[in-house]
């Protein structure tokens, strides 16, 4: 296979010649051998090296954020299972309550199984600081226990269990809707 390309990053020896096919990532030679040219081994020995105390440790994910994303993820494959009174599984279905603590004791978050104690686990968090996880609370009737509770999905959308004959699904939180005007407060698990 003779090729016309060249690239920098490789040197041909003797007289043989290699290349990077950057479309497939792809190291491609006409032979059986190549060479890393010096200004690259240079490169890649720099990078390796300055990742070591020039980076901030401030910018890593911290393990709670991670955690709530794998929640959201939970929740998220439970789309299309039907809405069940008092359901907190898969198999059987769940009510909104029951979707958001299955989805995170299965990522080994504890947190209360009914709506109303939903609505004042962990912290109080802003409309505006709303991260995936978070749970969403709603006041759908003046009840003290008229209260719903879905998991926040980020973009301005929510993962819930509706009511009976619905199924868990991705809905918006954005105005105007049913569920902007009833949304009451935020809340975040954990530390």
């Amino acid at each position: 296979m003779k090729s016309s390309l060249k690239s920098p990053l490789f040197e041909p020896i003797n007289g043989e010649s290699c290349f990077y096919n950057g479309g497939r990532d792809m190291l491609i030679k006409t032979r059986r051998s190549f060479a890393l040219a010096p200004s690259v081994l240079i490169l890649i020995a720099a990078f390796l090296l300055g990742g070591c105390g020039l980076s901030s440790h401030k910018n890593l994910t911290p393990p709670e954020s991670v955690r709530t994303h794998k929640v959201v993820r939970t929740a998220y494959a439970q789309l299309g299972k039907k809405y069940r009174p008092g359901g907190a599984s898969p198999q059987k279905g769940f009510d909104c309550s029951g979707l958001v603590w299955w989805s995170y004791l299965q990522n080994g978050v504890k947190v209360p199984r009914r709506s109303t104690e939903q609505a004042k686990t962990g912290r109080k968090i802003p409309k505006k600081s709303a991260q995936p996880g978070d749970i969403v609370v709603f006041r759908i009737n003046r009840n003290p226990a008229g209260l719903h509770t879905g998991i926040y999905a980020g973009d301005g959308k929510f993962i819930h269990s509706p009511s009976s004959g619905k199924q868990v699904c991705l809905e918006s939180l954005r105005a105007p809707s049913w569920w902007s005007d009833k949304l009451w407060t935020i809340r975040r698990p954990g530390g």
